[in-house]
């Protein structure tokens, strides 16, 4: 999963996030699952993310990841991002 990180200069707090899901990935059924999924993969993970705009782009794998390995591969992205709370305080 790759996932880019644009900090907040507005300063307005909130977290906005993108999808990029290539057709590759599957048909449009697939496609809308896997960005189902993803909403609630964020939803877990938002306590965690630091304001700014967020570009999530999932390769084919994440289709067969539990929902746990979604959630930690999303965890991994925000942290090497340097978009983790932790890494902006």
């Amino acid at each position: 999963m790759r996932l880019r990180y644009l900090a907040d200069e507005a300063g307005d707090g909130l977290c906005r996030v993108a999808y990029a899901i290539p057709r590759r990935t599957g048909g449009a059924v697939v496609r809308n699952r896997l960005r189902r999924r993803l909403r609630a993969a964020v939803d877990q993970v938002a306590a965690d993310m630091a304001p700014g705009a967020y570009l999530i782009s999932p390769d084919a794998t994440a289709i067969d990841m539990d929902f746990n390995e979604l959630i930690d591969s999303l965890r991994k992205s925000v942290r090497a991002a340097g978009a983790s709370r932790e890494d902006t305080t």
